[in-house]
């Protein structure tokens, strides 16, 4: 009776092995799959990464490194901006790195990328071809940039306002649709509001991992309608951000543009309060 109780249940085993013979093995080719699978996510990953990576460095070397700016080279207007600095300095030390060098101060009029000599040569062309156009728009006139009052952009760039008027508009028609004409503008050129940058958080990258994020407003706020001076447009400057700086302090410049010299009383200065 044991004997046929044995030979039954290797019977049924027997059976059981022939109906279901993968159901504890996989296949190795089940297996291939499955590997072939893993191995095809992971490349889909790696190949996303890489994709990401060559739009990050494609953003970065397309960054701005030129610019066309207006050096200030009013001694009145810097004396002006080395007192809302040190004032703020006395409250907090601490910000010193974020205070903009006195010799580089200047407006800047439009940023841009050029990749290579030629595009730097043709920025150059560009802003030598302008010279007629700017004397036609100023009429024989120089033009004058009165400064008034502090303002700030999210409490992280602290600069000296440009007083409204016609000066503004001015400024705007210099140079940008030349530029944009050739490809070699960048940003919104509709939101361009020409500023004196006196402070910068930007400047040194610690102030973050400090715990700085913000400057706050209360420590110029003696200087909210602080007449800065005016400044005469004597040049145009096609300047370097990545370059050595001059003997002079002065940002790398690769070419200026002259706009000549009047005696004040032909100075184009707009009154402050128009529109």
């Amino acid at each position: 009776m044991q004997e046929c109780c044995i030979r039954l249940q290797l019977i049924v085993c027997s059976k059981m092995k022939y109906a279901y013979p993968f159901s504890s093995v996989p296949s190795s080719e089940s297996t291939q799959k499955k590997r072939k699978r893993k191995r095809g996510d992971s490349g889909g990953r790696v190949d996303s990464e890489e994709v990401a990576e060559k739009k990050k460095t494609k953003r970065e070397s397309q960054r701005p490194n030129y610019f066309i700016s207006i050096p200030i080279t009013n001694t009145e207007i810097s004396s002006a901006v080395i007192e809302v600095q040190e004032a703020v300095l006395h409250q907090e030390p601490q910000l010193a790195k974020a205070m903009i060098p006195v010799p580089t101060l200047h407006i800047t009029l439009l940023v841009t990328h050029l990749a290579s000599q030629e595009q730097v040569d043709l920025a150059a062309a560009v802003l030598a071809k302008a010279e007629p156009s700017l004397a036609e728009l100023l009429g024989g006139q120089d033009l004058v940039l009165p400064f008034l009052g502090i303002g700030h952009f999210r409490k992280e760039v602290v600069f000296a306002g440009l007083a409204p008027g016609q000066h503004r508009h001015t400024l705007d028609k210099l140079l940008r649709s030349r530029f944009a004409e050739q490809g070699l503008l960048q940003g919104d050129i509709r939101g361009f509001e020409p500023h004196l940058t006196i402070m910068k958080l930007s400047r040194a990258s610690k102030f973050r991992s400090q715990g700085v994020k913000r400057v706050d407003p209360a420590l110029y706020s003696n200087f909210t309608n602080k007449v800065f001076g005016d400044q005469r447009v004597e040049r145009l400057d096609l300047c370097s951000m990545l370059k050595k700086k001059q003997q002079d302090g002065y940002y790398y410049t690769e070419t200026s543009l002259q706009l000549g010299y009047l005696p004040p009383s032909q100075f184009f200065h707009v009154d402050s309060t128009a529109e």
